[in-house]
This record gives C-alpha cells, structure tokens and sequence, in this order.
C-alpha cells in the first residue's frame, strides 16, 4: 500500500459517491452507471491496495485520506459546510493521524492480480 494507492481508491470512492447522490436526488442511467462502475473500479483498486498489506493499515489510511480529500471536493463543489468550527478541527486531526501512520510513499513490490482458484481447489476439480 502507498499514499498514491490511497488517494486513487478515495478520489474513485468520490465519483461513486457524489454520482449515486446525484442518483438518489435526482435520478438518471448516467448517475447510476457511473456510480455503480466507480464502486467497481474501488474493488480492483481495494484488491491493489490490500496486497502485501494490512487490512488494518489499509482501512486507516483509506478512512483518513477519503475523509480528507471527500470534505474538500464537498467543500469546493457542493458548495456543503461544517456546522460548527469544532469540526474542521476534526479534519486536522485526521491529517495528524495519517502522518502518525507513516504510510509510504511508493509500494515495495508490483502488484500481480491473484489467481481466482487456489492450489487446492484446482486439485478438487482436476479430481471432477
């Protein structure tokens, strides 16, 4: 996992999100097709991050950097605000927090997509 990992997954997260908001408002095949293929550009890109990593770190640094990068685009182009000041403080904490999880900056290895079947269950249909 890598911060560039992170910040993909969260900014794909985004277009889901404000695509099925449009959606649940509004409605439209534009909005709801362009959330629902976001969401599944967010699991090859889950499937990314999680290999050769924790789900622990993985999850914490998602969570912060979707926080992070989702209340400013909310900010800048919904035009939505927190209601009290106590809250963009919470955005700051979040920030001391993922620099307290020493994400790395690149990946240590290269991803390689997993294999659908394992060892075992290739011996249980070569057995079929």
């Amino acid at each position: 996992m890598s911060i560039q990992e992170l910040i993909i997954l969260s900014v794909v997260e985004i277009i889901g999100d404000f695509s099925y908001k449009q959606f649940a408002n509004h409605g439209g095949i534009m909005p709801f097709l362009s959330g629902s293929l976001s969401y599944i550009g967010l699991v090859y890109m889950l499937i990314v991050s999680l290999q050769n990593s924790t789900v622990l770190m993985v999850n914490a640094g998602w969570d912060g950097v979707s926080g992070i990068i989702e209340s400013i685009c909310a900010y800048i182009f919904l035009g939505e605000r927190f209601t009290y000041v106590s809250q963009y403080f919470g955005i700051v904490m979040i920030m001391i927090g993922l620099y307290l999880l020493k994400i790395p900056t690149n990946k240590k290895s290269r991803f390689v997509f997993p294999n659908f079947f394992t060892k075992s269950q290739k011996k249980i249909e070569n057995k079929l």
